[in-house]
């Protein structure tokens, strides 16, 4: 049964959800959406693990606005926070997507907090130039058209081709969650990943075990660029799931939580 609570975290409200009883699982969602992405993974949770899956700072539901600009070392702060709110001093952390820059910033704040990591559909490097003017783009778009302008423009590169063609339902629950957002919250995340460190000199410090995951079909990063990065992590393992695209965890959710499944069934 997936569990959802809220809690005030510097000043603001903060949704979480939570499933399954043990040794916790945060799990960091990406941009545009909320939480409720994880919710297939939640619905599947292994014997022995508790899985929490939190609201980024100026995300889901009633989430209250937050002040331009945020930095990504401010979104890992407020989950570093949320942890001591629920007594958790290690865990195995990871994110998708922003979810993955999410957990690098803060493993370079307190890796102590780490007892595995997983990275997935992510990159450790900083945006390009070319990056950095599409997120400037992007801020005029979520400026004047708000949430659903943003996700109308995201969707053909969030999903990847099989799912586009045969998964209508994904599409409609990832638009569902976009528009959900209140539109500062969507600005101050594009302003932390436009301006977020590179982050590659960090992944041969991650002496815990390591999880790589990515979607086959994944243009924004791709498959090759999830093997760079598995190449620098010392204890890693990397999974490419089948016929998914950027969103792997939802276009693909029983192959993703069979790969976390088999992942944390390391550590027991």
């Amino acid at each position: 049964m997936i569990r959802e609570a809220v809690v005030t975290i510097g000043g603001r409200r903060s949704r979480y959800l939570e499933a399954g009883s043990g040794w916790p699982v945060v799990l960091l969602h990406a941009f545009p959406l909320n939480a409720d992405m994880w919710r297939p993974q939640l619905e599947r949770v292994p014997d022995g693990w508790r899985y929490v899956a939190p609201d980024l700072g100026g995300f889901g539901p009633g989430a209250g606005a937050r002040d331009e600009p945020v930095t990504m070392a401010d979104l890992a702060a407020d989950v570093g926070a949320l942890l001591d709110v629920l007594a958790i001093d290690q865990a195995v952390i990871g994110g998708l997507s922003m979810g993955g820059y999410v957990t690098l910033a803060l493993f370079r704040a307190a890796r102590g907090r780490f007892s595995g990591i997983i990275l997935a559909d992510t990159r450790p490097q900083a945006d390009t130039e070319e990056g950095r003017a599409g997120r400037r783009t992007m801020l005029d778009v979520v400026r004047e058209g708000g949430p659903a302008a943003v996700i109308d423009q995201m969707l053909p590169k969030l999903l990847g081709d099989t799912s586009r063609r045969e998964r209508p339902a994904v599409e409609a629950e990832v638009r569902r969650m976009a528009t959900a957002n209140p539109a500062s919250g969507i600005a101050g995340a594009i302003h932390a990943m436009m301006g977020r460190p590179d982050s590659t000199d960090l992944l041969a410090k991650m002496s815990c075990p390591a999880l790589v995951l990515v979607g086959e079909e994944d243009t924004l990063t791709p498959p090759a660029d999830a093997e760079a990065m598995q190449r620098l992590l010392p204890r890693s393992r990397l999974v490419i799931l089948p016929h998914a695209g950027h969103l792997s965890n939802l276009e693909t959710p029983d192959a993703f939580a069979s790969a976390l499944a088999d992942f944390t069934s390391s550590f027991m």
